[in-house]
């Protein structure tokens, strides 16, 4: 049965919509609440991070009520990277952690992750299980007067994440010399990405920095690369990094202002664990990787498997196949000798370590040449015309069009009103014919 509420990466969409309000938020909150005050604990604990959207302030007291209501004790942390969130989840042995965000989203859109105690985003089964108590009268999920949550703001968030990072290295691991760019995308690494990287000894030109509700990702952060590009070059920096409204997102720029997305910071990641021995069985991708990814993987010997779109579903095969590296070509990478989602900061400090005795990133990004690849998003009012007749027969024409030459892959997105077609090869003149052919039938 296909779920109601929950897509590919929580639940998300527009602003004061269908699932988006405050009456839903109430809703989902005592609905959560209700499931994870089950597990047998003591005290049980929710907590709560966002970024920096205006409707936060709306929709953060929707769910905080609903959590309380439900008799779960609830921390609010304010703006904090998602995986800041899920690291604190497990320290703090809370219940269950709840980020506000819409990730890489337009500010006018908002929605939820769910964490469990573990630090991992949910199951589709207990996504499900969640759901069916959405649904249910209110009343049978309301607390008795004395068994309401309490709620406290926790102001240490940012630094108690800040820490947690820095000891993942070693305690005389320093970036002094070094002169990085940081763009925050005006969301929820706001704080915690230039304070990290100065605790640390770099010369931080930070951008992105000035949240006013409303410019969270805009012309700026992870998609909007060209931003770094042009502040790596102006400030003459060793490094770029920028990271998406939610910092779980990661795309970097060299010294010499070349792009590097997750693909490329995957490759030379694992070709470096390789090396010291640290990877675990090989790597996982998704259906979106770079062809070019998957044959520099094939002739280093190193085992790479491709999973759906969602960083939660990279997890889940890292976790079946007993990786320890995994991502998206667009900046999802999970280090799971470290963490258990997505973490621009993370990777970045990784990046870092890897080129303390003074290698340049240009040579330590230089592992494999990308195949062509064109990415196309379609603006539709229904996702499912994917399933349309004509649109299915259009789909198997370009296929057969490309032959051996190529693959397309077209699929609905997780988390926009969009259909977006993927397409690889080295011939651009017959791949762009072939997506134009897709995109003027779905049109």
């Amino acid at each position: 049965m296909a779920k109601k509420y929950f897509g590919t990466d929580g639940i998300r969409g527009f602003v004061n919509s269908k699932n988006i309000n405050g009456d839903m938020f109430f809703k989902f909150g005592l609905a959560s609440g209700t499931f994870f005050k089950t597990q047998k604990k003591k005290k049980q604990i929710a907590i709560i991070a966002k970024d920096t959207r205006l409707s936060g302030y709306t929709l953060e007291p929707a769910l905080v009520s609903g959590l309380a209501s439900a008799g779960m004790h609830v921390y609010t942390l304010g703006p904090l990277p998602t995986n800041g969130l899920a690291m604190l989840t497990k320290v703090m042995k809370a219940n269950m952690g709840i980020m506000i965000t819409a990730s890489h989203n337009p500010f006018y859109d908002n929605g939820l992750k769910l964490f469990g105690p573990d630090g991992l985003k949910l199951s589709d089964r207990i996504e499900k299980k969640i759901e069916s108590l959405i649904d249910k009268k209110i009343q049978n999920n309301l607390s008795k007067p004395r068994k309401l949550g309490r709620v406290k703001r926790l102001e240490t968030a940012n630094d108690d994440y800040i820490q947690i990072l820095k000891k993942n290295f070693p305690k005389d691991f320093n970036l002094r010399g070094l002169r990085i760019v940081i763009d925050c995308a005006n969301g929820a690494g706001y704080k915690s990405g230039p304070k990290l990287l100065e605790s640390l000894g770099a010369k931080v030109y930070a951008i992105g920095i000035k949240p006013n509700g409303i410019n969270i990702n805009k012309n700026c952060g992870s998609m909007f690369p060209n931003k770094i590009k042009f502040a790596v070059k102006k400030y003459k920096a060793h490094l770029g990094i920028s990271l998406d409204g939610d910092a779980d997102r990661i795309i970097m720029c060299d010294e010499k202002g070349n792009i590097i997305d997750g693909d490329q910071i995957i490759a030379a990641l694992a070709i470096r664990w390789k090396n010291k021995k640290m990877l675990r069985g090989g790597v996982i991708g998704t259906l979106m990787s770079n062809y070019g990814l998957e044959k520099f993987f094939k002739s280093k010997r190193i085992n790479f498997i491709r999973a759906n779109v969602g960083d939660r579903f990279v997890k889940e095969k890292m976790q079946k196949n007993n990786f320890n590296l995994g991502g998206e070509q667009s900046g999802h990478i999970i280090l799971g000798k470290f963490a258990t989602t997505g973490d621009g900061l993370l990777v970045a400090l990784e990046v870092l370590f890897s080129l303390r005795k003074g290698k340049k990133a240009s040579s330590f990004f230089n592992t494999f040449k990308k195949t062509p690849q064109i990415l196309e998003n379609i603006e539709v009012k229904d996702k499912s015309i994917i399933n349309n007749t004509k649109v299915k027969k259009s789909i198997k024409f370009s296929e057969k069009l490309m032959k051996r030459q190529g693959r397309i892959l077209v699929r609905k997105s997780g988390t926009e009103l969009k259909i977006r077609i993927m397409g690889e090869s080295e011939n651009k003149k017959l791949l762009q014919k072939c997506i134009n052919i897709i995109k003027k039938t779905i049109n």
